[in-house]
């Protein structure tokens, strides 16, 4: 064999190669698999297609409005009316979808057309309309796309094709077309496509953005295979090479569900207008603010129509939900919310160093009105957070400060009071408001819990002790961990405990129990150690072998209860279970809190 023919990659190899270098020209979603197989001509599919069912088992379409409304509660502040809307229609659309699959043999074939729910949001920047939609999203378990009008083009030649939104919904469901025609695809900065009547310039591009989206938010089928998109080219060719037939893989867009949302800053003027000319009129005494908030309310199709919109699409987005501005009570409502990100990505920055960073309450206060200055919504809170905390970001990591609390003082003068700490890191004054505001953060986090007690209870019986839920408090404000997920670790831990139980009978075949408070010991050391239950459970165990079994020799086949003493103090417990099963002539539970 020559030097040449020597150099000739294999096939896998060649995979390699061609996989690596795809994928860094194209994005990560490229990986070339050759199948050692000819094609056929009407051969067999390669792969075993995804049922309907299965793809609809993955999303919640069983939750009820208020449900999810409540859900949404949680997050969002304020925005009531729209939270109480969207929570309905989508709820609704995913429901009938639910519906209309059981009674699909039973429909009458001569009804034609179908009004989908899509849902148009009004309301300027930074009031939580990405976020809400977001929201929904994650908690139906749906595919979800975000994409801003103002990129795409009616062609697609320029900026992207609008239906490259629905390819994307395929791509966000792992490929799985079936879930992905269940999705949501969210376009953000509509109102920038409305036409202002001029028919020079970019209006007719924004003209023709419109229309291309007709389609796709009544229904269409969308080819996955497109000229532009090299990706989609090459997984038609690997899918030829598979299973040897030209498959054209499309995806229909009647379930999916729209929602478009834009600030629309010069609407509500528009609906002025219309409800001044048409005599209809409210009390003067309104602020500005909420006579503007009021006029949005009584928005019609007309007045998108007038606002520059195609009445063809406006007609594909019957639902309309208000979002109204956020106020400084609003945002210092956001600050104080347990679950708002805002915070607590503050809180895993500085997790990210070891350090654990509380707010006083009049320090939040403060946030909120510097950032009601900014005047763009909640999104100003990151902007004065970052700007009150930079210095100390930057300097902390490098000191052995592991807490601080951000106090007025440090919002008003950041620099300053850096000096302050770094001169002074273990001032007692310090170290006081921190623990209050720590102690206050966990009577908040507790009552939380309480008010959701019969729902925790049925979720996690076991660990709805006193002394466990102080646990779960605590590792919760520590980690940032959310609630649900410490309780099904802790569930978790417990179910260790037992397994260990009953393998230490089976390699010893000595029974033991350990009582609930010695759990509630060794759930703590394994949270506040950072070790396995396995590993401490091993440690507590170990020094009681040989003494149990000389004890059980004695006094017969017994079941030793491990309490929270023997834990504490190991060699205290083996001495005195000794002296009391040799002494008395019988087995006796040691301690007082043994159950």
């Amino acid at each position: 064999m020559s030097e040449d023919e020597r150099k000739v990659p294999g096939q896998k190899e060649l995979e390699k190669e061609l996989s690596d270098y795809l994928s860094k020209k194209y994005g990560a979603r490229i990986k070339i698999v050759s199948p050692l197989m000819l094609p056929k001509a009407g051969g067999e599919k390669g792969e075993e297609e995804v049922s309907a069912s299965d793809a609809v088992d993955k999303i919640k379409f069983d939750m009820k409005p208020e449900e999810l409304e409540a859900y949404l509660d949680e997050y969002v502040i304020k925005q009531d009316e729209a939270k109480a809307i969207l929570a309905t229609k989508v709820c609704t659309h995913f429901n009938r979808i639910k519906h209309e699959r059981k009674g699909k043999k039973f429909q009458d074939p001569t009804v034609v057309g179908r009004i989908k729910n899509n849902i148009i949001m009004i309301g300027p920047t930074g009031v939580g309309k990405t976020y809400i939609v977001k929201l929904i999203a994650n908690k139906l378990g749906v595919p979800f796309v975000k994409g801003d009008a103002t990129k795409f083009s009616e062609t697609g030649y320029v900026g992207g094709d609008v239906e490259d939104l629905v390819r994307d919904l395929v791509h966000e469901a792992d490929d799985d077309i079936e879930l992905a025609q269940y999705g949501i695809i969210y376009v953000d900065e509509i109102d920038k496509i409305a036409s202002s009547h001029n028919l020079i310039g970019p209006d007719v591009s924004r003209t023709g953005v419109q229309r291309a989206l007709l389609k796709p938010m009544e229904e269409t089928d969308v080819d996955m295979k497109v000229p532009h998109d090299p990706i989609s080219q090459i997984q038609a060719i690997e899918q030829y090479r598979k299973t040897g037939k030209k498959e054209k893989r499309t995806i229909n867009t009647r379930n999916i569900l729209f929602i478009v949302s834009g600030a629309f800053s010069a609407l509500v003027d528009i609906v002025k207008k219309r409800v001044k000319k048409q005599g209809i009129g409210f009390g003067a005494d309104l602020p500005t603010k909420e006579q503007d908030d009021h006029y949005l309310r009584m928005v019609k199709a007309e007045d998108l129509i007038a606002y520059g919109f195609e009445s063809e699409f406006v007609g594909r987005l019957p639902v309309v939900a208000v979002f109204e501005e956020l106020s400084v009570d609003d945002l210092y409502a956001i600050l104080k919310n347990p679950n708002n990100p805002v915070i607590n990505a503050k809180k895993a920055d500085f997790r990210a160093y070891g350090i654990d960073i509380r707010f006083e309450d009049e320090a939040l206060r403060l946030l909120a009105e510097q950032a009601q200055g900014e005047r763009t919504g909640a999104r100003g809170l990151v902007s004065v957070l970052e700007k009150a905390l930079l210095h100390f970001e930057k300097k902390f990591p490098s000191t052995d400060i592991r807490f601080f609390v951000v106090t007025p003082e440090v919002v008003k003068d950041p620099k300053g009071n850096l000096k302050k700490i770094l001169d002074n890191p273990e001032d007692p004054e310090v170290v006081a408001r921190y623990e209050k505001v720590f102690e206050a953060e966990k009577i908040a986090t507790k009552k939380a819990i309480l008010d959701k007690e019969a729902r925790y209870r049925e979720n996690y019986g076991p660990v709805f002790t006193e002394e466990r839920i102080d646990l779960v408090v605590t590792w919760h404000l520590l980690s940032g961990m959310g609630l649900d997920g410490i309780f099904e670790e802790i569930v978790s831990m417990i179910g260790e405990i037992k397994a260990y139980e009953s393998s230490f009978f089976d390699k010893k075949k000595i029974p033991i129990r350990f009582s609930e408070d010695a759990i509630d010991e060794i759930l703590h050391r394994a949270v506040t150690q950072g070790k396995s239950i396995t590993d401490i459970c091993q440690q507590v165990s170990a020094d009681y072998d040989y003494a149990l079994k000389l004890i059980m020799d004695k006094t017969g086949d017994q079941e030793f209860v491990i309490t929270r003493e023997a834990i504490e103090d190991p060699e205290a417990f083996i001495n005195e279970l000794i002296r009391q099963s040799y002494g008395s002539g019988h087995f006796a539970i040691p301690g007082p809190k043994n159950k």
